[in-house]
């Protein structure tokens, strides 16, 4: 029986067992609360601390500069309303761009709710974002502009150095959501002058439910949690501390690992790219088809629809997804796909293949021994493909 295949790693890593040996400590015996004055708390903000130069090292920031949140979503709710809150008085208006990431979408209807005004810019055919056009949407009162580093669903990495030098001057913040970068791509936030960066632990294989928030220093957030005061006072609470342990670990592993991994992954990424292409007729891959991650490959099939396909190969025992996981509940094509200008029935025949750190290039062999006869099979009982 064939072993099975699992890559749709963009919706979710498996915590690396280095990074479970490093945060096993602390669910039992060094258990103590950071804000403890005692010994045992004493090393528990010692611990705390030393993940927080794990995690600035990764982006070649300030320790000072890290705030730990439960994840991503939390990180970028907290930079974009946490901004907005406490400089509104000097701007009401925000620039995202058309492809971003579902959660940056709705935080973007809830100011548009709370009185603000967002512009959102398109990208071109391939997901990419054109700094010329979204400097062009910059006006006297924007607050804040948010650029995601790479698409998680067709993996075009944007050009967030050119942005951030273009906003340099302007008095414009630049948030960054890096999740889908992370660990795949370099980032450093001294050499790129992007001033809010929000990261998520299980992207770079440490526990889930843990992410941070890089705040460039002198830049000021109004908290949108109150608490006790803990992370500056801008994410109140008792720190998760065996998740953050795993978090500063994951980070540090990644730092060290990253170019060869990349290059790894990026040998299998293009070898299932050419046999996709080559072997299955009517076949796309979508996507900037150079400046994009690593590890993903993102193809739609004509006649054939994406859910289709995903529970064919779910029954040959590969995991694969159509899009964004964090949307994927609903019916509705990928956003980020239409906005590079595909037709609902293109984008409905989407699929993504995520590469990482446990792929083997024996799943690209398995892959090619499923997909081409389950998009033959579909297209055979399509009415949208034309039969020989």
């Amino acid at each position: 029986m064939a072993e099975d295949v699992y890559l749709d790693y963009q919706s979710a890593k498996p915590v690396d067992p280095r990074v479970i040996e490093a945060m096993l400590p602390f669910l039992t015996e060094r258990f103590g609360n950071p804000a403890a004055l005692h010994a045992v708390g004493d090393k528990a903000m010692e611990a705390l601390e030393n993940a927080r130069r794990q995690v600035a090292a990764f982006l070649g920031a300030d320790p000072a500069e890290i705030v730990f949140t439960s994840g991503a979503t939390e990180a970028n709710n907290l930079a974009i309303l946490g901004y907005a809150s406490r400089n509104r008085r000097t701007g009401d208006h925000v620039v995202i761009s058309e492809v971003e990431h579902i959660s940056i979408h709705n935080i973007a209807k809830y100011l548009e709710k709370d009185g603000f005004t967002v512009s959102k810019v398109p990208p071109d055919q391939y997901g990419r974002i054109d700094p010329a056009k979204l400097r062009a949407r910059v006006r006297d009162e924007t607050l804040l502009v948010s650029v995601g580093w790479a698409s998680n669903e067709i993996g075009t990495v944007q050009p967030v150095p050119e942005i951030a030098e273009m906003l340099r001057g302007t008095g414009v913040v630049l948030h960054v959501d890096a999740v889908a970068a992370e660990g795949l791509v370099p980032i450093d936030v001294d050499a790129t002058p992007v001033d809010l960066l929000a990261l998520s632990s299980n992207d770079i294989y440490g526990p889930p439910g843990v992410g941070a928030l890089y705040i460039r220093d002198g830049v000021k957030l109004a908290p949108i949690a109150m608490g006790g005061g803990q992370e500056r006072g801008l994410r109140s609470g008792t720190e998760n501390l065996p998740g953050i342990v795993g978090m500063g670990a994951a980070a540090e592993i990644a730092s060290a690992e990253m170019a060869d991994e990349a290059a790894r992954l990026a040998s299998m990424r293009d070898r299932l790219i050419e046999a996709v292409l080559g072997t299955i007729p009517d076949s796309h891959l979508n996507g900037h088809p150079v400046t994009r991650l690593p590890n993903n490959a993102h193809f739609r099939f004509e006649g054939v629809e994406g859910e289709s396909l995903l529970l064919l190969m779910k029954d040959a025992g590969i995991s694969v997804s159509t899009g964004s996981a964090c949307s994927s509940k609903t019916l509705e094509p990928s956003h980020t796909l239409i906005s590079c200008g595909l037709l609902h029935e293109e984008a409905h025949g989407s699929l993504e293949f995520t590469f990482g750190r446990f792929s083997k290039p024996a799943d690209v062999d398995r892959v090619m021994e499923v997909l081409p006869e389950v998009v033959a099979r579909l297209r055979h009982m399509s009415p949208l493909y034309p039969s020989e």
